[in-house]
């Protein structure tokens, strides 16, 4: 599925294209599902282009079985079924993944749904549990707690021993989460959030904070920390400029840090997925950490997909299925 001219979701294109064949350290994937993203969107829109060497049509996470491997690769079987993470191409019916950035489906997870783990098991772990270190005890703040990283961080957490909050913009969503084992539960549409924190916390506030709104909401989550509270954004969905008060981030003992996960180094994403597998994959293995799938659309509805995922309608992840 192409995106010839960049813009709206109608500007989705079912092409014909050559069957790809894996280059060195790569696998080909037969696709039964690709998981959409927000990056997806931007992609879509002409903001976020593919990293070199990756197809320019979106898609950061697929699941199915390998087809073929490189003559290099180890580990991996032709047959196998198996969940990734891609730099881009993951709406089509084969998909080219780095072996190296390859999960295995667990026994009793279904194939499809398996698609909606790769980026947001990589986002939250590399983040909140890698660089952020969310510890045993502490709490986490998760923005768009419903949605697919919010689903999978509310778990991961809650698995960990933390205490977790969210925010999120219906009564439905919020109780989705619950379900999921969030303990503060805030509706940003009539809350302060800042305010709802501090009440939860007895004025303590979140040790750490998972921000993928950005603008001015970056200025909030300082007020809503714990000393010596960590901030992870990752994502500008308002779009705006933000500003904060950097005494307020001195007063606090406080770090913000940003990341994209699509354009960091093959190395580094790599090791995030083999950390995802040694520590966090075994969650999904017990049953702990499940996927939370939306819909399931046919790939053909990408348009439509898109659409669900700009309202934010969609509770979990969205699933494009070839």
């Amino acid at each position: 599925m192409t995106v010839p001219v960049p813009g709206g979701p109608d500007n989705f294109r079912m092409t014909e294209l050559p069957d790809p064949r894996p280059g060195a350290g790569e696998v080909l994937i037969a696709v039964a599902a690709a998981g959409v993203n927000r990056a997806d969107v931007s992609q879509r829109l002409g903001h976020y282009p593919s990293p070199p060497g990756s197809p320019d049509w979106p898609g950061l996470e697929v699941s199915g079985t390998i087809v073929e491997t490189a003559g290099d690769v180890s580990g991996w079987s032709v047959g196998q079924p198996v969940c990734a993470l891609l730099g881009g191409g993951g709406y089509a019916s084969l998909a080219i993944a780095p072996a190296s950035q390859l999960l295995p489906i667990p026994a009793g997870l279904d194939l499809v749904d398996a698609a909606a783990l790769p980026e947001a098991m990589a986002t939250v772990w590399s983040n909140v549990f890698l660089d952020a270190e969310l510890r045993a005890g502490e709490t986490l703040l998760v923005h768009g707690g419903s949605g697919g990283i919010g689903t999978v961080a509310i778990q991961l957490a809650r698995a960990f021993g933390c205490l977790v909050a969210v925010t999120a913009g219906s009564a439905e969503k919020l109780a989705a989460c619950a379900r999921l084992g969030a303990d503060i539960l805030i509706d940003y549409r009539s809350d302060d959030f800042v305010e709802r924190m501090l009440e939860a916390s007895d004025g303590r506030g979140a040790d750490v904070i998972l921000d993928p709104i950005g603008g001015d909401y970056l200025e909030r989550d300082l007020r809503a920390l714990a000393p010596h509270g960590r901030i992870a954004v990752i994502g500008n969905q308002s779009e705006a400029k933000s500003t904060i008060d950097v005494r307020a981030l001195m007063g606090k003992w406080a770090s913000i840090r940003g990341t994209t996960l699509r354009a960091r180094p093959a190395a580094e994403k790599a090791a995030i997925v083999a950390s995802v597998l040694a520590n966090a994959w075994p969650l999904v293995e017990a049953g702990q950490v499940v996927p939370v799938v939306d819909r399931r659309m046919p790939l053909a509805d990408a348009a439509r997909a898109h659409e669900r995922m700009e309202s934010s309608a969609h509770i979990g992840k969205l699933l494009l299925i070839p």
